[in-house]
């Protein structure tokens, strides 16, 4: 065996990864906030505090609930604090002062006293909430898929610390897409995904539908995915110091290190005031693993230099026909060199022609960029993702990692033309910055999303039916009024995807009618469609959609009830989440208020 100072982090790594609880299918594991956290406890007990007062031994100490909403950890981590003894599994600090109020968190004004940061500079590119359409003047609606879950993640941590998140920072077709649905699995590789349509009534809205259109990817074996050359390009500059950051990454890093099959290939690439190539083409998981643990904080972020050596790397490694693929982990704080958004978006542009895609991790809070983080993915075709816990980056990096690596079809586009016979207005909920022009549907140049295997992408439709009362006003010139033509064919609307297959340059199509009889059957949202309507009013609320007339946290709370959570843990969470979100928006809210 490999011999390495950091050797017994990677052995228990591999152990807590590769016990006999775990199936063999990626798609089927399942795992307990314990038990992830026990998985990242020894990156965690090798951080000290920056001013050297505390050694940390576990997540728990550095913030109650990093490992998510849980009332049972939290109760636990704060009768210890508010007790001032010390257990000797898990030693903390002298007991914190109380956390100032969410809205000065939200508004930047002091930081969370969990997060070691001076000041609130994170950026979001928020886009303001969907225009409604007539159909009369606009029947066509044209958008890229999204397949992205980091804004759920996001807000999750928002929450979880005392705070409403921004309105920017929250994409609703990210949070839907963070859950899976009763999608039907597809038949035929040659068509990689099935495609559902369902519609129910809207709870915060008498006279419109919520119309729901689903793919679902095909799913893989692990053995079945291609050989991957994977670069960890690690952000270790001073800003990751904190626990929710480097220590974290390594976890997540390591993690994926642990599902690497032998023809597999992982290269180390670390950037700070400079950059470093610290693994080159390893696939010893062991060396792997250690190398990772080596890692320490310090200096500025030359990101962008960073980025270069780690495509150079790739390039080394290439694998024909294989995965080849960056996986960024930082806060996004570029502060070193290149910073200019649009010349990193070229860059990655430039190497995805060239077969290298990219995904983002992003790690952190108070200086944390999401605006850069989701747009380089977008443009590397690759997927982005905020790690806030040691079970996010399970879920994400050991739970979905076929779908994180295995792109099934890219520049997938949908475009829906309804049929002014059966509705007379809609909007999309969501997808604001994915939209396309509708002669961009048929231009196999412009760029879309891609799926990765077992990925679900869901999209929502609010639609007014022809003869109900709508949002836009009636015209004042008789020739420009929409009259009602209600009962005139058998189709709702015309569905029509464009996808290209790995490896192809020219796209192909489906096209799929949606029946007129959805809206004649359509009743109030129960089971999975519950669920969707309630993430959909969740994400929407925080955003401030005005749309939702007055249909609040308390009413979205008890609409999600309706969905059975099978014991789910992430649909479990969700409940929990909707209610931290009810009682800090109330009047007075708090930390204490959210956990009655």
């Amino acid at each position: 065996m490999r011999i390495s100072g950091f050797l017994p982090i990677a052995a228990i790594v591999i152990a807590g990864l590769a016990g006999p609880m775990m199936p063999a299918t990626a798609q089927e594991r399942s795992i307990t906030p314990d038990r992830a956290e026990a998985i990242c406890a020894p990156f965690f007990a090798e951080t000290d505090d920056r001013d050297g007062n505390v050694a940390v031994t576990s997540q728990r100490t550095r913030r109650p609930n990093l490992q998510s909403v849980s009332p049972r950890t939290v109760a636990g981590a704060e009768e210890v604090a508010s007790s001032g003894t010390t257990r000797s599994e898990n030693l903390i600090a002298p007991p914190p002062p109380p956390p100032p109020p969410p809205s000065a968190i939200a508004q930047g004004m002091v930081a969370s006293p969990y997060h070691p940061v001076p000041q609130n500079r994170e950026r979001y590119d928020g886009e303001e909430v969907a225009s409604v359409m007539a159909v009369a003047d606009a029947p066509v609606s044209t958008f890229s898929i999204d397949v992205d879950t980091g804004s759920y993640a996001n807000v999750r941590r928002f929450l979880n610390d005392g705070a409403m998140p921004p309105g920017a920072a929250v994409r609703t077709e990210e949070m839907l897409n963070y859950f899976r649905y009763d999608y039907d699995r597809p038949r035929d590789r040659s068509r990689p995904f099935s495609i559902t349509a369902d519609m129910a009534t809207t709870p915060w809205n008498p006279n419109t539908r919520l119309l729901r259109i689903g793919l679902r990817g095909y799913d893989i074996e692990r053995s079945e995915r291609p050989a991957a050359n994977l670069v960890f390009l690690v952000d270790v500059s001073g800003s990751m110091y904190s626990m929710d950051k480097l220590p974290l990454a390594k976890c997540a890093m390591a993690m994926t290190a642990e599902q690497l099959r032998p023809d597999d290939r992982v290269s180390i690439v670390t950037y700070a005031g400079s950059t470093k190539t610290v693994l080159e083409g390893s696939n010893d998981r062991d060396e792997i693993i250690a190398a990772l643990g080596r890692l320490q904080s310090g200096g500025s972020t030359a990101g962008a230099a960073g980025m270069q050596l780690a495509y150079a790397a790739a390039r080394a490694n290439m694998i024909e026909g294989g995965i080849n693929r960056i996986m960024l982990a930082t806060d996004g704080d570029f502060n070193v060199g290149t910073t200019n958004r649009e010349s990193l978006i070229e860059m990655v542009e430039r190497e995805r022609e060239a077969g290298i895609s990219l995904t983002t991790l992003g790690f952190g809070t108070g200086n944390y960029n999401e605006a850069m983080m989701e747009q380089i993915a977008d443009h590397g075709d690759g997927n982005y993702a905020y790690i806030d816990s040691a079970m996010e980056a399970h879920r994400a990096l050991v739970q979905e990692l076929s779908s994180t690596l295995f792109t099934i079809a890219s520049d997938v586009k949908i475009q829906i033309e309804f049929n002014p016979a059966h509705v007379r207005e809609y909007r999309l909920i969501g997808y604001e910055n994915r939209l396309l022009a509708e002669e961009d549907f048929d231009n196999d140049a412009v760029d879309a999303g891609e799926i990765g295997a077992g990925h679900q992408v869901t999209a929502l439709y609010e639609i007014v039916p022809t003869g109900a009362d709508g949002w836009l006003p009636d015209r004042r010139y008789e020739a420009n009024r929409r009259e009602a033509r209600g009962g005139e064919g058998a189709e709702l609307a015309h569905l029509r995807l464009r996808y290209k297959l790995p490896g192809e340059e020219e796209s192909r199509l489906i096209e799929q009618p949606v029946g007129a009889s959805l809206i004649r059957n359509a009743r109030a949202p129960s089971g999975d469609m519950a669920l969707v309507a309630a993430i959909a009013g969740f994400g929407q609320r925080l955003r401030g959609d005005s749309y939702l007339g007055d249909y609040g946290f308390a009413d979205i709370r008890r609409l999600a009830g309706r969905a059975d959570t099978g014991g789910d843990y992430w649909r479990g969470e969700f409940l929990r989440l909707v209610e931290l979100a009810e009682a800090r928006s109330a009047p007075g809210g708090t930390k204490e208020s959210a956990r009655r």
